[in-house]
């Protein structure tokens, strides 16, 4: 038996437009040697503004994913768990589609033998998953309980097997190899500039996603319910946001924070910060109705996750025929000089890709999974 779903948040889809808008420009620069310093990710250990944007959008996910389990009354039945692994296999098999694509595009082909098989989608597909099935099939009052046990579990399994550093005996490097194949993984960059395989969408270290989704299903439930008390709601996301933002800032000296390794203290204190902003875009666009501005950002959070594709889709096309070369190198560097002149491609193609963000929205088609 189904519900009705609670009211649409205005800030909540803001604040998805706000991650996807930064995501496709973080990861579109006009070169990748002329980066400004925050549009970067840390080199290993560390925060950036870059950094926190694949953790908001995650986190989010928790926030929607309650609001969609609750039209099934968070009951494991055959037609919630259908619905979840369909939309699971469905986000890990448009990830692996991207990965095929880009292959196929520079390579001339498609190499299954040295397809990589993990990714962005391909991660949130995994958290998505385990932690919706883990929303049908226990209390909620346990939400926290087991989101705070996955952590400890994570950060004692790497502090124990002395996984804190990029290595090749990085435990999580030796599952994903032992399980994917060196072949089938991510070649990444070590802090000195060197390379190694090393996966930064691995599969153990989606052990950190997964809390981390648990802990924005958590959030949704403060937002549901208390929907007649937007202050209560403020008050408890702005609560949680702070108990969880200093724990990760407190507990890196033990536990470093770690995008790639995607640590425990890198989901408390990304989850910290998405709490806080959240409470924050709430409290200025849904309770004061100051909305001067965000139509823009509105556009991209409606069709997140396709908009998502059709600008790593846009980005590959861009850079075979040369286009983000010519566009970068002989009309904005000679404007702005390398780092403004990078800046500015990334700035246009944010732009290019709001184009049928805008077209989709005011038509009101919504393109889900």
């Amino acid at each position: 038996m189904k519900t009705s779903q609670p009211e649409r948040l205005l800030s909540l889809d803001v604040m998805r437009g706000i991650t996807i808008a930064g995501m496709i420009l973080v990861n579109n620069p006009g070169s990748w040697s002329y980066m400004y310093a925050p549009l970067r990710h840390a080199a290993w250990d560390g925060l950036t503004p870059t950094d926190l944007i694949f953790p908001f959008f995650m986190f989010m996910m928790g926030v929607s994913m309650f609001f969609s389990l609750r039209k099934y009354h968070f009951q494991w039945s055959r037609e919630s768990v259908e619905k979840v692994l369909k939309r699971t296999a469905l986000l890990f098999l448009v990830g692996l589609g991207i990965n095929a694509f880009g292959q196929s595009c520079y390579e001339g082909a498609i190499h299954f033998e040295t397809l990589r098989i993990l990714g962005v989608m391909q991660r949130l597909a995994l958290a998505y998953g385990f932690g919706s099935l883990i929303c049908l099939a226990v209390n909620h009052k346990y939400l926290l309980p087991i989101a705070t046990s996955l952590l400890l579990f994570y950060a004692a399994l790497l502090g124990l097997t002395d996984s804190l550093s990029q290595t090749t005996d990085n435990i999580i490097a030796v599952v994903d190899r032992a399980l994917l194949g060196e072949s089938h993984m991510y070649l990444d960059y070590m802090p000195d500039g060197s390379r190694i395989v090393f996966d930064p969408e691995g599969l153990l270290s989606s052990i950190g996603s997964i809390a981390h989704v648990l802990l924005g299903c958590y959030a949704g439930k403060i937002i549901t319910e208390n929907r007649q008390d937007t202050g209560s709601i403020l008050q408890k996301l702005s609560l949680l946001g702070t108990i969880l933002l200093f724990a990760g800032l407190l507990l890196q000296y033990g536990c470093p924070i770690n995008k790639r390794l995607w640590s425990s203290t890198f989901v408390l204190a990304t989850c910290g910060f998405g709490s806080l902003l959240l409470s924050l875009l709430i409290w200025q666009i849904d309770v004061r109705r100051k909305r001067e501005g965000t139509a823009f950002f509105e556009s991209f959070g409606v069709n997140p996750l396709f908009l998502y594709v059709q600008s790593d889709v846009l980005a590959i096309l861009a850079s075979l025929t040369g286009l983000t070369h010519y566009v970068c190198q002989e009309v904005f560097t000679p404007l702005f000089g390398p780092y403004g002149g990078s800046l500015a491609w990334s700035l246009l193609f944010v732009g290019i890709n709001w184009i049928p963000a805008y077209l989709l929205h005011k038509k009101k088609i919504f393109i889900k999974l």
